[in-house]
């Protein structure tokens, strides 16, 4: 891990394979409900009341007199684990967490790689997504305006193939992978715009590092972005601070589907107020996609069942985007939480016939209403992201959904 740019603490949870000595000492049980779904390969957490080294806590599922060893990862406080395969609705599952003086093997599964002024998440050594935490040039011969650093982008799906595009072309450099500027805002007086560079008010920056996380269950880190308004005296003032959450989990379904989480928590940052004025697109999740993603090559659908020709300006619990790549079929499904402002979130989504076809999808929770920020206050946006090869069903992406918006229920003994 680099030094010299920031300092970054890093916490290494591996893979464990152990035997429980005798002498092993019992943390807790745990009992996960499944709830009034059908549960697969769900991701679940819980706080961690006994602080402990991450480095010595194994997890066993018991069945009966069967005990099956649980791959699991520490992190801010709490336990994570998958409720791996299939839970039918309805019925219990049952785990043990243990510390003790074990003999181990330690792998960093889930691991991040810092190179070129980006975190590369991976699973072993395939590569899910990079967080460009330095400034990023346009093409050249563009203006340096478009310059940019805080975003995601190449997203990758299972096969390899590449899910996004950044400063697609000379119309829309200011598109960024994945990324979520606020575009129509009021601040200080003055309308602002984080979105399009290109008219100088204003853009989101990275600031630091605030933790970087490897483990056998997830990897990710928290960065610290800032949004910053252009004044016209040539001066300029950081009107959002912002924290980007950012955890990928291990892939499911023979490597072919992964999941990852991004949450975005921000506040003012100083006295003054920030109204995210009503508009059509801004804020939240902004996706530019692949451009072999195009009309004729890619389908959207939402949960309502809306496609690419009327899922602009409706609401949507999820949206999926499958499309032919150079290395096969392959897509990604975008959930917004129940929590977030406005759920379910109203879509922003290009016409079939902008820019040849290509795609540009954005979650918008502003896009309906207002939403005026306050000082001392903190406001949260979750999202996750599911990316397959091949196809999944409507079916199977409104189970998604479910498992990500209502979770088990995890009580300890």
């Amino acid at each position: 891990m680099k030094t010299n740019t920031y300092s970054t603490p890093l916490l290494v949870l591996g893979l464990l394979w152990a035997v429980f000595p005798a002498s092993a000492q019992l943390i807790a049980r745990y009992t996960v409900q499944a709830g009034p779904t059908d549960r697969n390969n769900c991701i679940v957490h819980t706080r961690l009341n006994t602080p402990a080294d991450a480095s010595t806590l194994v997890m066993e599922e018991v069945a009966g007199k069967k005990r099956v060893p649980v791959n699991v990862s520490v992190a801010d406080g709490e336990v994570w684990w998958v409720l791996s395969g299939h839970t039918p609705a309805g019925t219990k599952r049952f785990y043990e967490l243990k510390k003790g003086s074990l003999k181990t093997t330690t792998t960093a599964l889930m691991h991040i790689t810092d190179k070129n002024g980006a975190l590369i998440l991976q699973e072993g050594a395939r590569q899910i997504l990079q967080y460009n935490y330095a400034t990023v040039e346009p093409p050249a011969g563009s203006d340096t305006v478009y310059r940019r650093s805080a975003f995601i982008h190449p997203l990758w799906a299972p096969n390899g193939a590449v899910l996004t595009n950044a400063f697609p072309n000379a119309g829309h450099l200011h598109h960024m992978g994945i990324w979520n500027p606020w575009t129509h805002t009021l601040f200080e007086g003055r309308e602002t715009d984080f979105w399009n560079v290109q008219k100088k008010e204003g853009k989101v920056r990275f600031v630091k590092m605030e933790t970087v996380t490897s483990g056998s269950v997830w990897c990710g880190f928290n960065a610290s972005q800032e949004h910053v308004a252009f004044l016209k005296n040539g001066t300029e003032k950081t009107a959002i601070n912002e924290i980007w959450k950012v955890r990928a989990y291990a892939a499911t379904h023979q490597g072919q589907r992964r999941c990852w989480d991004l949450s975005s928590v921000f506040s003012c940052a100083g006295d003054s107020a920030v109204t995210l004025l009503q508009y059509r697109y801004g804020g939240g999740f902004g996706l530019r996609t692949t451009p072999a993603f195009t009309a004729k090559t890619s389908e959207v659908l939402t949960s309502e069942g809306k496609t690419r020709k009327n899922a602009d300006s409706t609401r949507a619990r999820w949206v999926k985007i499958t499309g032919t790549t150079p290395q096969g079929k392959a897509g990604l499904l975008i959930m917004n939480a129940p929590t977030n402002y406005d759920s379910p979130e109203p879509l922003r989504v290009w016409p079939e016939n902008m820019e040849g076809g290509e795609l540009m999808l954005n979650y918008s929770p502003t896009k309906m209403k207002s939403w005026k920020m306050t000082n001392g206050n903190v406001y949260t946006l979750v999202y996750r992201v599911m990316v397959y090869d091949g196809d999944i069903t409507p079916q199977e992406a409104e189970e998604a959904w479910k498992d990500f918006a209502f979770p088990p229920v995890v009580t300890k003994e």
